[in-house]
């Protein structure tokens, strides 16, 4: 009993150790449910939102106001057993794994801070709802953009000397065709490339020109990169090669074009820190 005591005590005096518990309680939950449908994207993704998030709020914790009202906490924890109870029975769960990291912020602020909380946490809100954005593959797709991506392919088909002809999204090479889904579109991997330069304009001050620039590129490079992805789709049926087109569309070989598109815009985010950093020494 004379242990018992103190820990309570100590529970009440320090909430953010209560929130931290459950912060990382849903993190695991989300954590989970990625892994358990085999998107190994999102799962890295979500990594890198929450060490950011945790990153800008460890930059605020000394202005952290951790009151909240009863109206608030019930809200905020009937929010966060919503996020528990569909992990569990999975209720409409496409729709709501997409929300349910949005949910659980919205949630876990309700009940750390209240509704002025939702003003003072609006940048960590807005982090994690373009994550949520991202998650919902089902509306990205409705975006179709297949008739854009094929006509480019074709265009690189035919600078490259090959002798190509296309037809609404369908391309078609002498010895074979290949049609452009909306699913190989590439909204999908430009939604991940600017999912990593969210990340880099919240974590890093850049001027005016910079922040319009960097989602620019992200979103142009991940369509070009998707774009080369879709020739080389389109040579290995003209060639009769099932068995490279099925490593390089659904297979492994897939995954390796968003890492060369992070890679190489990983790359262009480190060129623009050090030219900034060369100008803030000059400027010294």
């Amino acid at each position: 009993m004379e242990h018992t005591k103190p820990r309570t005590k100590i529970s009440i005096k320090n909430p953010e150790f209560l929130l931290i518990g459950i912060g990382a309680s849903l993190i695991a939950i989300h954590l989970s449910l990625f892994w358990r449908e085999k998107d190994s994207v999102s799962v890295c993704l979500f990594i890198l939102f929450c060490a950011n998030i945790w990153s800008l709020l460890q930059e605020k914790r000394h202005s952290l106001n951790l009151e909240s009202g009863f109206l608030a906490s019930t809200l905020g924890f009937l929010l966060i057993a919503f996020v528990f109870i569909n992990s569990i029975y999975k209720i409409n769960f496409t729709v709501l794994l997409a929300l349910s990291p949005f949910i659980s912020a919205v949630g876990l602020i309700l009940l750390a801070s209240g509704f002025q909380g939702l003003k003072h946490y609006w940048l960590e809100l807005l982090t994690i709802s373009f994550f949520s954005l991202r998650t919902f593959i089902p509306l990205i797709q409705s975006i179709d953009i297949s008739i854009i991506t094929a006509k480019f392919a074709a265009i690189l088909l035919w600078y490259t000397g090959f002798d190509i002809s296309i037809s609404g999204v369908i391309l078609s090479l002498p010895t074979g065709s290949v049609k452009v889904y909306s699913g190989c579109s590439g909204m999908v991997l430009i939604l991940d490339t600017l999912s990593l330069a969210v990340l880099f304009l919240c974590m890093f001050e850049l001027s005016l020109k910079q922040k319009i620039i960097v989602p620019l590129l992200a979103a142009t490079l991940a369509f070009i990169i998707n774009a080369i992805r879709v020739c080389l789709m389109a040579i290995l049926v003209a060639q009769g090669d099932q068995q490279a087109f099925n490593y390089w569309h659904e297979g492994d070989g897939s995954l390796l074009f968003s890492t060369i598109t992070a890679f190489i815009f990983c790359c262009f985010c480190w060129f623009i820190l050090s030219r900034n950093q060369v100008k803030n020494q000059k400027c010294k």
